[in-house]
């Protein structure tokens, strides 16, 4: 697809960081998320998920902020991978007003749940620590419109399948999105769950 159809600043974060156009993998994946479904998004590294991604999250918010609950929520692995995924965001969140916060394990919880409290759009966090925030009503979830599990291939290998298999029981009328190298059997069994309906987007 064009970037002609995206939200205008978003279109302009993206040129200005020299993207023209998607790529093959891309056209797939962006009328998918755009389109609202939910899906796993399955390649391996370097064919753009991460990108469509945050392309599909700015885009999807309308590329501002609204009031001060979380509207998306990406987990990743650890708090590296969130540093670096906010890192990504801000590249093309600039001309935006949205906020985008890391939440990870080695941060005081208690400074968490203030600068949460404050307002945040987008929230890239680890598995556990979003666990431990909800449970202490210290993140609201009533407004989610995106839930993304980045690089999901980390689920294979730690108990944040649990924390999340729990988290998205608190969620309704909410996008989910599964991007991973592979379809490992454990984010495979979100099928029988939250990822009932969803479409597979695989690269062959």
């Amino acid at each position: 697809m064009s970037f002609k159809k995206l939200h205008p600043l978003l279109k302009e974060s993206l040129e200005n960081a020299g993207f023209e156009t998607s790529n093959a993998f891309q056209k797939k994946v962006l009328p998918v998320l755009k389109g609202g479904s939910n899906a796993y998004i399955i390649a391996p590294k370097g064919q753009g998920k991460t990108t469509a991604l945050i392309i599909a999250t700015i885009h999807k918010l309308k590329a501002a902020a609204f009031e001060d609950s979380p509207r998306a929520i990406i987990v990743v692995n650890d708090k590296q991978d969130a540093l670096n995924l906010k890192e990504e965001f801000e590249k093309f969140t600039y001309p935006t007003d949205l906020r985008v916060y890391a939440l990870y394990d080695e941060y005081d919880i208690e400074k968490q749940k203030t600068e949460v409290y404050y307002g945040q759009d987008i929230v890239i966090a680890t598995p556990s620590r979003l666990s431990k925030l909800y449970f202490l009503n210290g993140i609201h979830l009533g407004e989610i419109q995106l839930f993304a599990i980045e690089d999901a291939d980390f689920l294979a290998r730690n108990n944040g399948y649990n924390h999340i298999l729990r988290l998205s029981e608190s969620l309704t009328k909410c996008q989910f999105v599964i991007i991973a190298d592979e379809l490992n059997s454990k984010i495979k069994n979100y099928q029988n769950s939250f990822m009932s309906n969803a479409q597979l987007v695989k690269q062959k």
